[in-house]
């Protein structure tokens, strides 16, 4: 459904009228499109400290374009404030300040930066896990990013977004993953989101495909968000089997046939679930995607035990028990990357969604369980976290809870299935084993348990 207050909003007339009543004007957002290059169109300025020179090795795959400010040592030219071109990104490292003073170099970096963003530019922080950080002082000055981070976000206009990025010790070789994706409109719809990136042996080979050779599993793929996931894995090179419900399987195979992909339809809630999956994928798999859900919403005092255990059913139990029969059966290839879909609503909670919630929520918490057992094998477990995406679910909402849901974010605006995509997507890439235990929402920086 299209957003019809964001056309009004930027068209001529309604730029004027909004502007004039003081009325939010939220920017139509720069996503990727087919045929792009390179991650970054524009100018890249970097800045801080030892890390960015990393970053600074790497930036010719990301643009042509590249600037320093306030680093120290970097070959690229200097960016001047107010006679240097508008940015389109920026990577600031913070991981080398040591104290509550030092922090002070945050505001002297970004303020004279703030003014100069070009339209939906892309801001990156790095810093040092505070934990794994021995001086309390610096410890403590670790940790004050992700504050400044997540107001920053806020702060940012003409859909800019930022992020903040922790790097472990012996993770500076997957920085360019993160980058490729943090800095590029694939990122478009999130903002305010913090990651910790550990060291990973595994590396993408070609950025124009980075999972070629690799088989994924996407369930709940007939339409919507499992759509677009499987039409996006599809496009950086996967080979796709799409998993619905058998009502769907025309649907289903119209999809595999336009992406090339594999059908297979089954109950992924029936007692022979697991023995017909297992059946379906005789070659293993190198990437599961957990998208399969149902919403049966009710307010606690009104909830039926049929709606309450059909939601658990198919949100939180079937991607645990599917998930363990191809580990036991030796079908979940080492290095895997497992994605889980689970929702804002997990981690603020929703009037009338106490089952929802408490599923999605168990999501993320399957995640964070699982991760250090997987990770004996090179295999990462993470979820997505969804905010207000424009689907057909949204689009049958009463319209006050659209437009609440719409607005309430820093981007001013609900996402659209391809965001997910791209989230899920760049966490099934071998580098993003990097990244494993860990939840990622793309939900625009919504304030609903921000």
């Amino acid at each position: 459904m299209s957003d019809r207050y964001l056309g009004f909003a930027n068209s001529n007339l309604g730029r004027r009228l909004v502007d004039a009543l003081g009325l939010p004007r939220p920017a139509p957002l720069e996503r990727w499109q087919a045929g792009r290059m390179r991650p970054i169109e524009g100018a890249l300025v970097l800045g801080g400290g030892p890390l960015v020179r990393k970053v600074e090795a790497i930036a010719p795959a990301l643009t042509d374009e590249r600037y320093s400010f306030a680093g120290e040592d970097l070959e690229a030219p200097a960016w001047v404030a107010g006679l240097g071109p508008k940015l389109k990104a920026v990577v600031f490292d913070a991981s080398h300040l040591s104290d509550s003073d030092e922090l002070r170099q945050l505001r002297e970096f970004f303020q004279p930066l703030l003014r100069s963003l070009a339209p939906c530019a892309h801001v990156v922080i790095l810093g040092r896990p505070p934990e794994q950080v021995e001086a309390p002082e610096a410890s403590v000055a670790q940790r004050a990013l992700e504050g400044f981070s997540r107001s920053l976000a806020k702060e940012l206009r003409n859909g800019a977004t930022a992020q903040l990025l922790y790097v472990a010790s012996g993770a500076e070789d997957q920085l360019e993953g993160a980058l490729r994706f943090f800095l590029s409109p694939k990122s478009a719809f999130i903002s305010g989101q913090v990651l910790r990136l550990e060291a990973c042996a595994s590396q993408v080979q070609d950025w124009t495909r980075p999972l070629a050779g690799k088989r994924a599993l996407v369930t709940g793929a007939a339409r919507g968000i499992g759509a677009s996931i499987a039409e996006t894995l599809a496009r950086d090179g996967a080979e796709v089997i799409l998993l619905d419900v058998p009502p769907a399987q025309k649907d289903l195979d119209a999809l595999a046939a336009r992406i090339g992909g594999h059908a297979l339809t089954l109950d992924i809630c029936a007692s022979d679930a697991s023995t017909r999956l297992l059946e379906g994928l005789p070659e293993g798999i190198d990437i599961v995607v957990h998208n399969a859900g149902i919403t049966r919403d009710k307010t606690l005092a009104n909830m039926t035990p049929e709606y309450w255990d059909a939601v658990m059913a198919v949100n939180l139990k079937a991607p645990q028990v599917l998930t363990q029969a191809l580990l036991d059966a030796g079908q979940l290839h080492d290095n895997a990357r497992i994605v889980l879909l689970a929702s804002v609503s997990g981690i603020a909670g929703n009037r009338g969604q106490a089952n929802y919630a408490a599923s999605k929520a168990g999501l993320i918490g399957f995640a964070q369980a699982w991760a250090p057992e997987l990770g004996a094998h090179g295999i990462s477990i993470n979820a997505v976290a969804p905010g207000f995406i424009e689907t057909h679910m949204t689009a049958a909402m009463p319209m006050g809870l659209r437009e609440a849901g719409r607005r309430l974010s820093s981007l001013g605006q609900g996402g659209r299935p391809q965001d997910v995509a791209e989230a899920v997507a760049w966490l099934a890439q071998p580098g993003t084993g990097a990244v494993s235990g860990q939840y990622l929402r793309v939900c625009g920086q919504a304030l609903m348990g921000a």
